[in-house]
């Protein structure tokens, strides 16, 4: 397997509304291999295709305390929401160290193809819920900030900018300085 590079914001690639999967072979389950070993490795607990540079709708989401439970979609779709909701701190791996509260639904419904292609549906409620939310967004060219008020998501955008001046600040520091 592959660690692939986390494409992170402003990357267009983040903003594009992601093609469907027409059949799932083994270059698909390879690049979903390579999305769950770059996830564990970031670490993260959910990877959507754009966020590796590839316009697919392809997920991988792991919220196991053990990360031994990992999930592997191809073409999810949201089929039901429910009507309670929740706001809670998320981060984006392709946002790295920003963080804001997001109201999503409490719990969902997907259907979606597995690795080997078969069709299946998925009730998930509380951090999973949320996690493929947030990772189905991905797929339609949004990001957690876009669900912050403009006030909140211009402060959040703007700490993000300082942190990526001051990174490539240090790297382009001589060594022992």
């Amino acid at each position: 397997m592959t660690l692939l590079r986390i494409r992170t914001y402003p990357d267009p690639v983040l903003r594009v509304r992601c093609e469907p999967v027409a059949a799932v072979d083994d270059e698909v389950r390879r690049l979903l291999d390579d999305m769950l070993e770059t996830m564990y490795a970031a670490p993260g607990i959910g990877l959507a295709a754009p966020q590796v540079g590839v316009s697919r709708r392809l997920v991988v989401v792991d919220v196991s305390e053990d990360k031994n439970e990992p999930l592997q979609l191809v073409n999810p779709e949201i089929i039901w929401r429910s009507d309670e909701c929740e706001v809670a701190e998320e981060g984006c791996l392709s946002l790295p160290e920003i963080y804001g509260e997001v109201q999503r639904a409490r719990a969902v419904r997907l259907r979606y193809l597995d690795r080997e292609g078969t069709l299946r549906e998925l009730e998930a409620e509380g951090l999973l819920a949320r996690c493929l939310q947030h990772e189905l967004d991905h797929l339609d060219g949004v990001l957690f900030i876009d669900h912050l008020t403009p006030v909140r998501r211009n402060l959040l955008l703007r700490k993000y900018r300082k942190l990526q001046r001051g990174q490539r600040a240090k790297k382009t520091e001589p060594a022992g300085a």
